[in-house]
């Protein structure tokens, strides 16, 4: 297999109040903002022109995740392999490139029907450099902005499509009870840029979360301080995971999707990497923080 997906390169969001998210993401999260028009803001975490990009709507969540493959070739093969597979792949053309800010792009729906997957290559480079309006470091570049956790109705139907036509390669998988267990999935040294978990009573399908990594741990507890003022946002308390290692808390975005904001990830060597299995998702912390 020659072309494959190479990192996670966006996110695209809906919101229903883009001056929260503007202030919030800046002051919490250290982002920063580029504001395109009063119904659509934009983040940046490295030198890229955006990876996050939150348009007005009238609720929140995610619309589409952006795919990063080395070139048209690539591309071209890609699009092939999913037709094969049997998806509907559209091309939306130099416009829709030119508002992405990539060179070329293809697109088909997620399998259960949640939001659309972009594969592009060619993601634009910004003139100006990366400042975080806290002194936040990302670790994005080549490896990506983190990764997404997805639930999901049916576990081969993604294996399927992550692994045999997109190219990841298997991490692990942590055992969620006797019966079910989560997959996680790289496709650079990120430990996962992708993970899915099978569906379970009260979890609605599609992305449950999606994760940002910091270089500081100073980052992630003045982070936590500001979320001890809006309590509602916790998801999940202070923690450490077994796979990752990665030290993170969860919270509620103003897009009403969950944000793992972590930092100390591992990275993979698939020369010597050697796909694992854990018992548990955490070493310690991460409890769920109940809000009714």
């Amino acid at each position: 297999m020659t072309a494959r997906v190479t990192a996670l390169g966006y996110i695209q969001f809906t919101a229903t109040d883009l001056d929260l998210w503007e202030e919030w993401g800046q002051r919490v999260l250290g982002l920063m903002a580029v504001r395109e028009a009063e119904d659509r803001l934009r983040f940046r975490i490295d030198e890229k022109s955006y990876r996050l990009e939150i348009r007005a709507g009238e609720s929140g969540g995610v619309t589409a995740v952006g795919w990063e493959t080395k070139g048209p070739d690539e591309l071209a093969e890609l699009a092939q392999r999913l037709e094969a597979a049997g998806y509907e792949v559209t091309r939306p053309g130099p416009e829709v490139a030119k508002e992405r800010q990539v060179s070329d792009l293809i697109r088909f729906r997620d399998p259960d029907d949640c939001y659309d997957h972009e594969i592009f290559w060619g993601l634009g480079t910004a003139a100006q450099r990366f400042a975080s309006p806290i002194g936040a470091e990302f670790v994005a570049g080549t490896e990506g902005l983190g990764h997404v956790l997805q639930v999901v109705k049916d576990r081969e139907v993604y294996e399927r499509l992550f692994m045999d036509v997109l190219g990841f390669r298997l991490s692990d998988h942590i055992d969620l009870t006797p019966d079910l267990y989560a997959t996680f999935l790289h496709c650079n040294p990120r430990h996962h840029s992708y993970a899915f978990t099978p569906q379970i009573p009260g979890r609605p399908l599609g992305v449950g979360h999606f994760m940002l990594e910091v270089t500081d741990l100073d980052v992630i507890g003045r982070a936590l301080e500001h979320i001890e003022e809006e309590p509602e946002r916790l998801l999940k308390t202070f923690g450490r995971h077994s796979n990752d290692r990665m030290t993170s808390f969860y919270l509620i975005t103003p897009s009403n999707v969950g944000l793992e904001f972590g930092t100390g990830g591992i990275k993979i060597d698939d020369e010597t990497w050697t796909p694992t299995r854990y018992d548990t998702a955490h070493f310690w912390g991460h409890h769920s923080v109940d809000h009714h």
